[in-house]
């Protein structure tokens, strides 16, 4: 499917991802970096922007230096309305009018407790970055792009939003309801001009599970899915852009994701019981 987007991709006429005045939430690594640096390879300008400032300018560096492009820094706690309230203020006096693109990337890792064992604090801090974060996204920069009648949201899911893969709950309720959040928004801003995709893999060999908070045992068992089937962030996020021109709203770049896809919507009720029988076989935390 990949090739087929790529063969598309040269035939689009209006692509959102080209020379697009892009901001990128999580920008300071991982697909938000990738994101960074492919747009800026595809002619954009990007607002880099990431809770860790230093991370941020280091985004901002391998931009000017390996593209020439501009690029800005901005400190952003996604979790926080008012840090991404001023992240839309900056964003559009950076670019002199509002984004053509809105990237909600930034995201935490969590698994490794049942229900009843994470515990509220993590609880919070998983929903407060990984959905309210978007929510902020979503809800402070859908009316400036609806306003001006083009551009596109790509909202960073993951296929733990349809797989619900036992001891990770928090992390999936924060995907899932970024996927249903995006589905929404696809509908709503349905004839307006601007185009919504949600990004949805398995692993991608980035920091989120080292940086998460995650159980020794499951960042084992993550450790080495990652060297299994992992992918490079920088196809991701070449594959995502080009889909979002294709006007794409889901994008499952794996094939273990594409499986997990069919089995839960073609078998949901053997799926789900599979699931528990994979819980006995889980590590120790």
């Amino acid at each position: 499917m990949y090739g087929v987007d790529r063969i598309a991709h040269h035939l689009v006429r209006d692509r959102i991802c080209t020379d697009a005045r892009a901001v990128v939430t999580g920008a300071g690594s991982g697909i938000g970096r990738a994101f960074a640096l492919e747009l800026a390879r595809r002619g954009g300008e990007v607002v880099c922007a990431d809770i860790d400032a230093t991370r941020a300018a280091e985004t901002v560096d391998l931009i000017a230096s390996t593209t020439g492009r501009p690029a800005h820094s901005v400190e952003c706690d996604v979790a926080d309305r008012t840090q991404v309230e001023a992240l839309v203020a900056s964003s559009c006096t950076v670019f002199d009018g509002p984004p053509t693109l809105v990237i909600n990337n930034a995201g935490v890792g969590i698994g490794g407790r049942r229900v009843g064992e994470i515990g509220f604090d993590d609880w919070n801090w998983a929903l407060g970055i990984n959905l309210w974060g978007v929510v902020h996204g979503c809800e402070l920069f859908a009316p400036l792009l609806r306003d001006a009648g083009r551009g596109g949201i790509i909202n960073v899911a993951s296929a733990a939003g349809f797989a619900a893969a036992p001891s990770m709950a928090a992390y999936n309720v924060s995907k899932a309801g970024v996927m249903s959040l995006s589905e929404t928004l696809a509908a709503e801003l349905a004839g307006s001009g601007v185009a919504v995709t949600v990004l949805c893999p398995t692993f991608v060999k980035t920091n989120v599970a080292r940086d998460g908070r995650i159980t020794a045992g499951s960042r084992k068992l993550a450790g080495r899915l990652m060297q299994l089937t992992g992918i490079s962030p920088d196809g991701v996020a070449a594959q995502t852009l080009d889909a979002h021109d294709l006007r794409r709203l889901y994008v499952v770049p794996q094939l273990d994701a594409n499986i997990i896809w069919h089995l839960k919507r073609h078998f949901p009720v053997p799926y789900v019981r599979g699931l528990g029988l994979v819980t006995r076989y889980l590590p120790a935390s």
